[in-house]
């Protein structure tokens, strides 16, 4: 939790004068009953109107200066708090960027999103009440007590009675309930999970009509949810009667012995007024301070959450290494008894990989569902470190790359396409800031996408709505592999990206990468045969393993898995034809 405290940084002095105004607010706030007292005791007592418009004074005087101090002290607290937010959110966002997919995976994303948000917003609030009320409650009750003592030390031992009673409710109230907010927090994560997996896949439920199963489902994480948080609620709504009984009872109490004592003259009538206001404080700030001590409760809860995602170390560290030049000779992509296993996973999906690429070459790779496609071509981006064997561009190991060259040297499509708002050149400029529209408009050619582009009211800036809903899925598909050939990178992976593209528009597209990208090494991975046919190369997976490499008329006479995926897709008579 210390290491969260650093984000403070550059709120020095308002975390400083927050809680200083406060402590100010409370002086003047102590000194209150004692006017009133003198008020009640000399000018009530002995009519004496210009001792009373003089006390009126002072007291409306103190409100002023109080009110004065607690607004000040709100917005140094409210600026620290905020400062604090901010910088901590930032920093996660930062850090989360840098993990790899292994430590996504772990995390998952519901819980990114809670402990981005509803946890950095816990401990927001709790800098917040920390600065206004950590050092004025205690004061206030310590203050109230002493200033009480000097009126009368007998009373003072009932303020002490009724404030250890006082305290005694509020341990036993916060020992039930702030477990229960530590479970409704981690339920909490539930609930987004439900939520994003219905947003993300809600066409899917209407498809299948889950849309009865799915309320159900969230019904039941919801209410699980509530039952926990109004089982807490309940148990805190004990708090205030239960104190309140015990004040109450304390003033009546005070009354009881206080008349006897203003009989004998021992004590005046301003001094019951005053001791009983001071009984109120210490009511009043003991429950501002178990108000507080659940909210820090509920911030280190979420604290250690947000530290633990901090803490959570990436296992590929950006080398930042100078800019490397591609060896003389060496191939494009090259990669040596490569094997890969996912964090959890029992079995490797890729494994004792080996293949080379030639600058210019054109890869297809194909296998069935699961047979290690994506995970191969992951390897090439370094999305995944290979947890055996070698991965190669242009003579130097992938590792050896910084992240801002290896982006720039490979561009990826990935299967799911993903468009961000903005507009059509916002997310063309993506991996190019500095693209002119001739390039823009050059790539979108490739990828067959001009054609519908030219057709919008506003060409290139034709707004993007969120993950680009407002185009069709093979209008998303092209935008995203010309956002990838805009910046001209020298590998191209296109990992199943043309799968909602028509055959007309998909041999187009397959036509004009060939003719149009001279020198790119293109890496074109799809379940389709015909997609990879004309490859210069072709990897078929199977289970992990690289069953076959080389040309489609090779594969078809020597690869028993390459020729059962084209016969199950083309005749025979089509399959003879292509060789």
């Amino acid at each position: 939790m210390r290491r969260l405290l650093r984000y403070l940084k550059g709120y020095e002095k308002e975390t400083v004068l927050a809680p200083l105004f406060k402590m100010l607010e409370a002086c003047f706030e102590l000194l209150v009953p004692l006017v009133v007292a003198a008020l009640v005791d000399t000018g009530i007592a002995n009519a004496d109107a210009p001792f009373i418009w003089g006390q009126f004074g002072i007291l409306v005087l103190l409100a002023a200066v109080g009110l004065v101090s607690s607004v000040t002290a709100q917005y140094f607290a409210a600026r620290s708090a905020l400062g604090y937010g901010t910088a901590l959110r930032r920093d996660l966002f930062h850090h989360i960027q840098t993990l790899s997919y292994s430590e996504l995976d772990g995390v998952g994303t519901p819980t990114l999103v809670t402990r981005m948000t509803s946890d950095v917003n816990q401990l927001q609030n709790g800098v917040n009440m920390t600065l206004r009320l950590l050092l004025r409650c205690p004061f206030i009750v310590i203050g109230a007590l002493l200033m009480s003592l000097s009126i009368s030390v007998r009373m003072t031992l009932w303020f002490l009675g009724v404030t250890a009673l006082i305290l005694l409710v509020i341990v036993l109230v916060m020992r039930v309930t702030v477990p229960r907010y530590h479970a409704a927090q981690n339920m909490l994560d539930k609930v987004t999970l439900l939520t994003r997996e219905n947003y993300v896949g809600a066409r899917v439920v209407r498809a299948f009509s889950r849309q009865k199963d799915e309320i159900d489902a969230f019904t039941a994480t919801n209410d699980a949810l509530k039952k926990v948080q109004t089982s807490a609620g309940r148990f805190s709504a004990l708090l205030n009667p239960a104190t309140y009984v015990i004040v109450n009872l304390g003033i009546l109490a005070v009354l009881l012995r206080g008349g006897q004592l203003v009989d004998g003259g021992v004590l005046t009538q301003g001094q019951i007024i005053a001791l009983i206001s001071y009984l109120n404080q210490i009511l009043t700030n003991l429950l501002r301070a178990a108000d507080l001590v659940v909210t820090i409760t509920r911030a280190v809860a979420s604290g250690i959450r947000v530290n633990e995602l901090l803490t959570t170390p990436t296992t590929m560290a950006d080398p930042g290494t100078p800019e490397l030049a591609a060896a003389p000779g060496a191939p494009a992509i090259d990669f040596a008894d490569v094997s890969f296993t996912y964090r959890g996973a029992g079995a490797p999906s890729l494994q004792g990989i080996g293949f080379t690429a030639a600058p210019g070459q054109t890869i297809g790779v194909i296998g069935g569902t699961g047979s290690g496609k994506t995970t191969l071509v992951d390897l090439i981006a370094r999305f995944y470190d290979a947890g055996a064997g070698r991965v190669q561009l242009f003579g130097h190991d992938v590792k050896e790359y910084s992240f801002a060259q290896l982006r720039r040297l490979v561009g990826i499509v990935p299967q799911r396409a993903v468009l961000f708002t903005g507009t059509i050149r916002d997310n063309m400029r993506w991996a190019c800031p500095d693209a002119t529209d001739e390039q823009i408009w050059a790539a979108l050619k490739i990828a067959q996408a001009d054609e519908f582009v030219r057709g919008k009211p506003s060409g290139l800036d034709e707004p993007v709505e969120t993950a680009g809903r407002n185009f069709s899925g093979g209008q998303r598909q092209r935008l995203t592999i010309a956002r990838a050939l805009v910046p001209r990178p020298a590998v191209l992976i296109l990992d199943d990206s043309s799968s909602a593209l028509d055959f007309a528009t998909d041999a187009a597209l397959r036509r004009a990468l060939r003719q149009d990208t001279a020198g790119m090494t293109v890496v074109i991975v799809s379940q389709r045969a015909a997609a990879v046919q004309r490859a210069d190369k072709i990897l078929v997976l199977d289970d992990g393993e690289l069953v076959g490499c080389g040309a489609h008329a090779e594969l078809l006479a020597q690869c028993p898995v390459y020729k059962e995926i084209c016969l199950s897709q083309l005749s025979r008579e089509e399959v003879e034809k292509t060789l």
